[in-house]
C-alpha cells in the first residue's frame, strides 16, 4: 500500500517512545515519552492562563496568619514542601485576604484517626471560625470518630448521585491516611461544588429554601452570621491531629461568573460555509412523522484515490461524497445505514449511532471502506467494512457489509467511535470506558477489556478465525490477560482521534467527568490515566492495576469553568491560512470555543493556545481533505453543517445557524 508506506519511518518513532523498553519490540531503542508534569506548589500552563494563583508556594507562609493573629504560630510548619499542622496550641489559620465567589483546589495529607477542616466565608468574630465559615471535612474515614466524612459540607450536605446514573450509593472517594488527596471546592452567588478526587460529592446554593432548611436543622442554627456574609477568609482547620496540605490554589470568580479563558491570543477569524451550495441526496429536514430532523455531521474524510472526493457521515446512519468544489451543489448517497444504526434522538442515545468511517488507504484499488455504529437493538458496537458497488463506482452495496468486531456496551454513553488508519497502514478505532459515572466497572485501567482504549487492527489480514488480525508489534501481544488489539489505554471518552498529516503523530481529546477536559498524543503503550486520574489530577480511590504503568500527562487542559465537553481536533496543514499551519484545532462542545494549540514536539509543552473565532459554535467533530484543510462540523436543521476558516471575522456563519 502506498499510502501506508508513505510516513511509516514518523509513526515508528513516535508510537515507541512511550513504551517501557521491556516492551519496546522493535523499536527497544527508543526512550520512553514523558511530558513535562506540573511541579507540586506550581501552576500548570493552563491554570496560569486561566486566572488560578497559588495560596502556598511551598516555603514560605506568606499569605497566612493565625485567626485573630497577625502570624502563623510556629504550630504549623513547612516540611518537604506541605504546610503541616505538626503539634498542639498550632490553632487556626486563614487567608490574608478575603474571598467572595472563588475555587479552590487544594491537596491534604491526614494522619491515621486524624480530623480537620476547610472553611469558607470566615469572619473574625467573637467566637471561633465555624461560627460563620461553612466547614469542609477532612479526616481519616477509616479510623477518624466523626460520623460527618471527608468532602462532606459539616451537617449540610453529603455525596448524592446524579438522577441519571445508575448507581445512586453514597460514594467515598477519599484515599487512606497517609496518602495525599484532592479537595475542590466552588463557591459561587448561584451555584456551589464539592468534588473529592475528582469525584463531585454535591452541589448548593448559599440562601436558597434547601440551605436555610439544612442550617435550621444543624448546630449552626442559632448563629446569624452562620454562611450568610457572602465573603471572608478561607480557613484551615486545626483540630489537635497531624494534618499536611499542598498545591492550595485559588480563583476568583466574576460577578458574571466568568473566569478568564486560557489563551494568549485571539486570531480573531470567521467561519464560513465551506460548500454553500451542498444539496444531501435523498435527506430532508421533517421525518415520516412530521417532526424536524436535524443533520449531525460527524466525520468528513477523503479516500486516497485521486478522485478529489470527500466523504461525510451522520450521526443517524447516512454517507454521502461529493465533489471537493467550493461550489459544489450535487453530493450521492453512499450508504443508507438507517434502522441497522441506533437512533441518537431516542432517550439517553446522544453519543450513540455512527459514530466513526475511514476509507483504507488503497481504497483506489480495494474500494473498502469501514464503519464503527451502536446497534439497534443491542447493547453493543459494531465494527464493520462495506465496499462499493460493482455496478455503481459512487455507491456501496448494502449486502457487502463484513463485520469486524462487536463490543459489549454496558451503558449507553461513551462509546467512543472515531476511526482513522495510521500512516502505517493500521486501522485505529477509540473507544469509552463504558460509561455512566466514575467507570463503575474499572475499564480505564484493566488492559483485559477493549474499553477505554485506542485499539490498533490489520484489516488486510485476518487471522486467528477473526476478520482481522493483530499486529506484531502492539505492545500488549506477549502481556499475560492483556487484548493485544489494545494500543493505548486510560481513556474515558475519546471524543474524536486524528493523525498529524505530515508527522504521523496520533492526537485525542479525551472527555472529562466532573473538572477538567484534556488533550493528548497518543503513544504506543501509553497509560493515560483514567480512571485514576482526570487529566494530570487525581481521581478516585481506585487502585492501578498490576500491568498498568506511569500514567503519561496530557499535553493539554482546561477545567470546567473553561468548558465541560472537548471535541478533538486536527492538526491544520495547508498554506491556506499561515497563522494555522502546523496548529492542532480543537473545540469545546458545551461553551462553543475553538482554539488552536501550538505543540512543540521537541519539549513536549504546549507554546500557545489561541482563540480562532470570537463566536461561540457547537463544534461536533472536524473533518480534513487530502490538502490538510480542516473542517467544522455542527448540527444543522438546514443541512449547512460544514464550515470553513477564513482570515476575517466580518462575522462567523457557524455561529448564526
Amino acid at each position: 500500500m502506498r499510502f501506508a508506506k508513505r510516513h511509516f519511518a514518523t509513526v515508528a518513532t513516535s508510537v515507541a517512545m512511550s513504551l517501557p523498553l521491556s516492551l519496546a519490540g522493535p523499536f527497544s531503542l527508543a526512550a520512553p515519552l514523558a511530558h513535562a508534569e506540573t511541579p507540586v506548589n506550581q501552576l500548570s500552563q493552563s491554570e496560569q492562563r486561566s486566572g488560578w494563583k497559588m495560596l502556598f508556594d511551598g516555603k514560605t507562609t506568606d499569605g497566612w496568619r493565625n485567626y485573630k493573629k497577625d502570624k502563623v504560630s510556629d504550630g504549623w510548619k513547612i516540611e518537604d514542601g506541605a504546610l503541616v499542622r505538626s503539634k498542639k496550641g498550632a490553632g487556626d489559620i486563614i487567608t490574608k485576604d478575603k474571598y467572595g465567589s472563588f475555587e479552590l483546589s487544594l491537596e491534604y495529607k491526614i494522619s491515621e484517626a486524624g480530623n480537620s477542616g476547610v472553611m469558607f466565608h470566615v469572619a473574625e468574630t467573637d467566637g471561633p471560625p465555624w461560627h460563620t465559615g461553612p466547614e469542609i471535612q477532612v479526616q481519616d474515614n477509616v479510623d477518624g470518630h466523626d460520623p460527618q466524612k471527608a468532602g462532606w459540607l459539616y451537617q449540610l450536605y453529603k455525596p448524592s448521585a446524579p438522577s441519571w446514573s445508575k448507581d445512586q450509593s453514597v460514594v467515598d472517594s477519599t484515599r487512606p491516611a497517609g496518602q495525599w488527596n484532592q479537595l475542590y471546592i466552588r463557591i459561587a452567588k448561584n451555584d456551589c461544588e464539592v468534588c473529592m478526587n475528582g469525584v463531585r460529592y454535591f452541589r448548593f446554593k448559599l440562601g436558597n429554601k434547601d440551605w436555610k432548611e439544612r442550617v435550621a436543622a444543624s448546630k449552626f442554627a442559632k448563629l446569624a452570621d452562620f454562611g450568610s456574609l457572602g465573603e471572608g477568609y478561607i480557613c484551615l482547620q486545626d483540630h489537635n491531629d497531624l494534618v499536611s496540605y499542598r498545591n492550595i490554589k485559588v480563583r476568583e470568580i466574576a460577578d458574571d461568573g466568568s473566569v478568564p479563558q486560557p489563551i494568549d491570543g485571539k486570531l480573531g477569524m470567521s467561519s464560513n460555509l465551506a460548500f454553500p451550495n451542498l444539496k444531501w441526496d435523498q435527506w430532508e429536514a421533517v421525518d415520516d412523522s412530521g417532526k424536524i430532523r436535524d443533520l449531525r455531521l460527524l466525520e468528513l474524510t477523503f479516500a486516497n484515490d485521486d478522485s478529489n472526493r470527500l466523504y461525510a457521515a451522520s450521526q443517524y446512519g447516512a454517507i454521502w461524497s461529493f465533489d471537493n468544489q467550493a461550489d459544489v451543489s450535487d453530493s450521492k448517497l453512499v450508504l443508507d445505514l438507517r434502522g441497522k444504526v441506533h437512533d441518537w434522538k431516542r432517550s439517553g442515545a446522544n453519543e450513540q449511532g455512527l459514530l466513526g468511517l475511514a476509507m483504507h488507504p488503497d481504497f483506489k484499488n480495494t474500494r473498502h471502506f469501514y464503519v464503527y455504529y451502536s446497534h439497534p437493538s443491542e447493547s453493543k458496537s459494531v465494527l464493520s467494512r462495506f465496499t462499493m458497488s460493482k455496478d455503481n463506482p459512487l455507491v456501496a452495496d448494502p449486502a457487502s457489509e463484513l463485520v469486524l468486531m462487536e463490543i459489549d456496551q454496558p451503558y449507553q454513553n461513551h462509546n467512543g467511535g472515531s476511526i482513522e488508519f495510521g500512516p502505517d497502514g493500521f486501522l485505529y478505532v477509540s473507544l469509552g470506558d463504558g460509561g455512566d459515572r466514575n467507570d463503575p466497572h474499572g475499564n480505564g485501567q484493566n488492559l483485559a477489556t477493549l474499553l477505554g482504549s485506542i485499539l490498533r487492527i490489520d484489516v488486510d489480514h485476518p487471522a486467528d478465525g477473526k476478520n482481522y488480525g493483530i499486529p506484531a508489534d502492539n505492545p500488549f501481544v506477549d502481556v499475560k490477560d492483556a487484548r493485544p488489539e489494545i494500543f493505548a489505554y486510560g481513556m474515558r471518552n475519546p471524543w474524536r482521534i486524528a493523525f498529524d498529516p505530515k508527522t504521523g503523530d496520533l492526537w485525542a481529546g479525551d472527555v472529562g467527568q466532573e473538572l477538567w477536559e484534556e488533550v493528548d498524543v497518543i503513544t504506543k503503550g501509553g497509560n493515560y490515566g483514567w480512571s485514576t486520574r482526570e487529566g494530570s489530577h487525581a481521581f478516585g480511590n481506585r487502585s492501578a492495576s498490576e500491568n498498568a504503568s506511569d500514567p503519561i500527562e496530557p499535553v493539554w487542559e482546561y477545567d470546567h469553568q473553561i468548558g465541560k465537553s472537548i471535541t478533538g481536533g486536527r492538526v491544520y496543514r495547508n498554506s491556506r491560512l499561515p497563522q494555522l499551519d502546523g496548529r492542532y484545532i480543537y473545540a469545546d462542545y458545551v461553551t462553543g470555543s475553538v482554539w488552536a494549540l501550538t505543540f512543540d514536539p521537541a519539549t513536549k509543552t504546549v507554546i500557545r493556545n489561541e482563540q480562532i473565532i470570537p463566536d461561540s459554535v457547537a463544534v461536533l467533530a472536524f473533518g480534513q481533505d487530502a490538502a490538510g484543510e480542516v473542517y467544522v462540523l455542527t448540527n444543522s436543521t438546514r443541512g449547512e453543517c460544514i464550515y470553513r476558516f477564513d482570515g476575517a471575522a466580518a462575522g462567523s456563519e457557524a455561529a448564526k445557524k
